[in-house]
């Protein structure tokens, strides 16, 4: 799955830290989230949807793998 969470953080001006501090998760958390290496549970991407406000299928699109050929 793919995310624009880093464009939405750093337009925010926001650090890894404080985005995860809003979010209650780890700064970890957050670098394995943009980078696309973890896919959040729907009750974070939820999380993320409110604190960056936008709704979830504006931030998460599917990526290449999740498509049938």
């Amino acid at each position: 799955m793919d995310n624009d969470i880093k464009v939405r953080r750093t337009d925010r001006r926001w650090s890894q830290a404080e985005l995860a501090e809003a979010l209650g998760v780890s700064r970890q958390t957050v670098i394995a989230i943009e980078k696309g290496r973890y896919d959040p549970s729907l009750p974070l991407a939820f999380r993320i949807s409110t604190v960056l406000g936008a709704p979830i299928e504006q931030i998460f699109t599917p990526g290449p793998e999740s498509e049938q050929g």
